[in-house]
């Protein structure tokens, strides 16, 4: 796998907030959402910048009691936008649901 987020690989990543990580990774999902219909390589390359965003959230040590929550993040994500869509989701879903975390993370909970 080719490291998009190299700067954010070497720990940087880490030392975000839950809520911040998961606003970085909202930013990744509304960007492939926004390109889909444009530009299908731009789309393609901002789903798998959220997906590696979501490999480091995975592997933060300090996020281990809410891994079951972002695991199933990234398997619904990974159905909606290259799987069968097998749970109906829509673009409003995923932009509630991250627009959540943007709130707290600027809110600084």
């Amino acid at each position: 796998m080719n490291i998009q987020h190299k700067q954010l690989a070497n720990g940087c990543w880490n030392k975000l907030t839950f809520f911040e990580q998961m606003a970085n990774i909202g930013s990744e999902v509304e960007r492939t959402i926004k390109w889909r219909e444009k530009n299908t390589q731009y789309s393609q390359q901002a789903f798998e910048r959220a997906l590696e965003l979501l490999s480091f959230t995975i592997d933060d040590p300090k996020n281990k009691t809410k891994l079951k929550e972002i695991l199933r993040c990234r398997e619904l994500w990974c159905d909606y936008i290259v799987g069968d869509n097998q749970y109906n989701q829509n673009d409003a879903l995923w932009q509630n649901y991250f627009f959540a975390f943007n709130w707290a993370a600027r809110a600084g909970v």
